[in-house]
């Protein structure tokens, strides 16, 4: 589905080299993958070029075998979408509103929506469990609640493959659970391909097929969660102890000081 082939970039501005350099992934359909690194390791970056916010400076980006150059903006929007960590918004748009902003790729150049366009972000809205919720302001709800209002945004664009950026960030645990429920769901039951940045390795540990660390702009390991959250790997890459509990197909990760 997605792969990237010897990629670097450098931001214009960066004295120091390449933000990322030497990238080499291929992500399959159906694929759950979390992409974890410490700060300043490139996740965020990588997940700009995937979306084509950013191009790289050598190297090349192919969806479904075609360069990334000959699709539209409008064209990859409908293929990927994206759910971002943060979301800040002056006008109290509605759940309904802020969903059917995903819409925006098929809509004519007036910009309204059609009957199948309402109906697609109703069905949406049931699927994530937010129907209820769809008159109130974005900015009056929990943030799970918000959270699961813009993966319906990113789900209502239709796409073959979603980006997300530390879903869970600033959310209790309950409703970290219960996003990656949903997202496990997705991928499970609508062959959702994922792709999502985290900091969490114990949900990712949990729910990921496949994860990838990031360290110095390069990705660093790439592989079944079992053979990459190793003792040795996290200590490697994140500077710190780290204790593995294996149970089933879960892992968790303990954390200790370094002294």
């Amino acid at each position: 589905m997605l792969t990237l082939k010897k990629v670097a970039f450098k931001y214009n501005d960066d004295p120091d080299g390449f933000t990322l350099n030497d990238i080499y992934l291929v992500v399959n359909p159906g694929e759950f993958v979390t992409i974890l690194g410490p700060n300043g390791s490139g996740k965020s970056t990588l997940l700009n070029l995937i979306l084509g916010i950013s191009t790289p400076n050598s190297g090349e980006i192919l969806f479904e075998g075609k360069n990334y150059k000959t699709f539209s903006r409008k064209e990859l929007a409908k293929r990927i979408s994206f759910v971002p960590q943060k979301y800040y918004s002056v006008y109290p748009f509605s759940i309904f509103e802020i969903v059917a902003m995903g819409r925006t790729p098929y809509l004519n150049f007036l910009g309204f929506e059609k009957d199948d366009d309402i109906k697609k972000i109703n069905n949406v809205l049931d699927l994530v469990g937010i129907s209820h919720l769809k008159n109130k302001s974005i900015n009056s709800v929990s943030g799970g609640e918000a959270q699961r209002a813009f993966i319906a945004r990113a789900l209502v664009q239709e796409p073959d493959l979603i980006l997300l950026d530390e879903p869970n960030a600033h959310l209790d645990l309950e409703h970290q659970i219960s996003i990656f429920d949903l997202l496990k769901s997705l991928n499970n039951e609508k062959k959702l391909t994922i792709i999502m940045v985290s900091h969490d390795l114990n949900l990712s540990g949990c729910y990921s097929h496949r994860m990838i660390f990031m360290k110095d702009g390069k990705i660093y390991l790439d592989d079944i969660k079992h053979k990459v959250l190793t003792e040795e790997n996290i200590s490697a890459v994140f500077n710190v102890n780290a204790k593995i509990y294996n149970y089933g197909n879960n892992i968790n990760v303990a954390i200790f000081p370094n002294n």
